[in-house]
């Protein structure tokens, strides 16, 4: 799998790229190490440079994370953005049955990790912190993809797909919140500097 073309491909025309992504046959670790890694990579790097080497400004007093700070919240958002796709994909494995669809682990997690592309990526926003809101919005599009690759690989009824969409984006809110408070005891928080 090309990882540029994969991108572009399913940001781009993902109801003809659920289907292809259905038949392939990678596990959970080569989708980890060929894709997830890079895409969550990227949103923690930037991040880092962001809140912590370009930093804030909001009335005339800049913000900024702390340098080692910013490293410990760098791969700790790395290691939990990788943490949230998998618990995410256990979940939608088995919610599958209720909303009509099989359950088939790795069909979940190519879901989930598919569907992330948007997000992960959206975190290059964070380059520049007054633009990280707009991470937000290619958040909104990963739940999209989620929508329209549901009845693809979960084989679930097309009208019980905007059902199971809602229900796992309240449960990845809730895993990113519990993960998030455990990641922040390793991290120290997120301290600021001022400057």
């Amino acid at each position: 799998m090309n990882l540029v073309q994969r991108v572009q491909d399913i940001l781009l025309k993902p109801k003809s790229t659920w289907p292809v992504i259905d038949t392939e046959t990678e596990d959970v670790a080569t989708i980890y190490k060929t894709y997830l890694v890079y895409l969550a990579a990227v949103s923690a790097i930037a991040t880092f440079i962001g809140f912590s080497v370009v930093g804030t400004h909001v009335m005339g007093v800049s913000f900024r994370v702390p340098f080692l700070a910013g490293i410990a919240n760098m791969v700790v958002g790395f290691v939990l953005s990788l943490a949230v796709i998998y618990v995410l994909a256990l979940i939608a494995d088995a919610l599958a049955p209720t909303f009509g669809g099989r359950k088939d682990l790795l069909s979940a997690f190519k879901l989930v990790a598919y569907a992330s592309t948007a997000g992960l990526l959206g975190g290059i926003f964070n380059l520049v912190p007054a633009l990280s809101m707009l991470s937000l919005l290619a958040s909104l599009y990963s739940i999209y993809l989620l929508y329209t690759g549901i009845p693809v690989l979960m084989k679930t009824p097309p009208e019980k797909a905007l059902g199971y969409t809602a229900v796992l984006v309240v449960c990845g809110i809730v895993a990113g919140i519990v993960l998030g408070a455990i990641g922040s005891v390793f991290s120290g928080g997120p301290g600021m500097a001022f400057g």
